[in-house]
């Protein structure tokens, strides 16, 4: 069995244990999570099987988008609703402004990722630095964020709908944000209801995951065209060689043999055919 599923993750559970909780439900060999979540954070997981493992950076590299709730007044050491709070203020801004500093964070900027994060420091994570009251600042990377829509405001706490990329710290959008409008501001709710091209609207729950719910590899890329490889080219690409001559665009596309076995996938450039993952 190999594939993907799609989990709804409840609140509570670490990314972890839900990828040994279904590991063990359904006695698989290999399972991996592509795109951890925070215990208190709900919604979609893409969960790889076996050989799927394989083209985890498909999906990695993926944008995604979260429903966030923030809550004004309130700064805690973790930047969410599970810290201890480390500062308060009740210098509530108005919804006006609120709106006006969140849309602020459109479009790419550097972000510096909370101190209790899944980031390696020296191949340890900072938040067990964190914990043992290390706080270890990584240097800030890019981000994009690409829209920010559905606002609702509600005195000292608010919700948006934020579509962003890959690395994204919800967390650290609002402790930043926060500071912009002069008070203080932690997440108090979050659930990713988009990766990729998968959407929360196709999770299951874990209890309800059965073997009928794989997405199989051949399907999960149904949107990349199709080469199919005579008998002669098999040899080389399996191989690992390049094929020359190729007539299509620059792309990633599902490699096929003549009797339409998938094979795996393959990117072109430049007329040239070269091995990028095979099954």
């Amino acid at each position: 069995m190999d594939g993907f599923f799609l989990l709804n993750k409840e609140k509570g559970i670490t990314s972890n244990q839900l990828v040994q909780k279904i590991k063990k439900n359904l006695s698989l060999k290999k399972v991996g999570h592509l795109g951890t979540l925070d215990p208190m954070a709900t919604g979609l997981m893409v969960i790889a099987v076996n050989r799927a493992t394989k083209f985890s950076s498909y999906f990695l590299e993926s944008d995604k988008s979260y429903y966030a709730t923030v809550k004004l007044g309130t700064s805690t050491d973790t930047d969410d609703a599970l810290g201890n709070v480390i500062e308060t203020s009740d210098n509530f801004p108005t919804k006006d402004i609120t709106y006006k500093v969140l849309n602020s964070f459109h479009g790419k900027s550097l972000q510096k990722a909370p101190y209790y994060s899944a980031l390696k420091h020296k191949g340890k994570p900072l938040y067990k630095y964190a914990r043992e009251g290390d706080l270890i600042s990584k240097p800030p990377r890019e981000i994009n964020i690409f829209s920010i829509k559905d606002f609702i405001f509600n005195h000292d706490e608010f919700s948006f709908l934020i579509h962003c990329s890959k690395g994204t710290y919800i967390r650290s959008i609002a402790r930043d944000l926060g500071k912009k409008l002069g008070c203080c501001a932690h997440l108090s709710g979050l659930q990713r209801v988009s990766q990729g091209k998968f959407n929360i609207n196709q999770a299951s729950a874990i209890e309800m995951v059965e073997t009928n719910n794989l997405i199989s590899i051949e399907e999960a890329f149904k949107e990349f065209s199709d080469i199919k490889l005579k008998n002669d080219q098999l040899k080389i690409f399996l191989n690992g060689g390049k094929l020359k001559n190729i007539n299509s665009e620059d792309n990633d596309y599902r490699i096929y043999d003549l009797s339409s076995n998938f094979l795996g996938l393959g990117n072109v450039s430049d007329n040239v055919l070269a091995l990028k993952r095979l099954v």
